[in-house]
């Protein structure tokens, strides 16, 4: 019984190990607020930080899939030209040096009136 406590134990911290030093890489967009309302006629100030982990390089800022612009800074503004009318999609995604995104993102919807 104490070999299968001790089992236990071993196990347990091991599954919460990966989980403590996991990669703390992360993307935050600070405005437009996710679900605002644009004008069509104004451009779009896009407010965000970046930590990019051991693994992340540098960010690309995609509207509706599309890429935008490749964003170097760790934290920064990036100011958009006018959107059509409609809903939209802005993502700001990691990405390696070879461009390759490692799956940490962040998307906010806006609308265009």
């Amino acid at each position: 019984m104490r070999t299968l406590n001790s089992l236990a134990i071993l196990l347990a911290f091991s599954c919460y190990v990966p989980l403590v030093l996991a990669d703390d890489a992360s993307v935050t967009i600070s405005s437009p607020a996710d679900g605002a309302k644009l004008s069509r006629t104004a451009q779009t100030k896009i407010n965000y930080e970046v930590m990019p982990g051991s693994k992340g390089d540098h960010t690309h800022l995609y509207v509706d899939d599309k890429d935008q612009a490749v964003l170097r800074q760790l934290k920064g503004s990036h100011t958009l030209e006018a959107l059509a009318p409609g809903n939209h999609e802005i993502c700001i995604k990691l990405v390696t040096r070879a461009h390759t995104p490692i799956g940490v993102q962040k998307c906010i919807k806006v609308s265009v009136e």
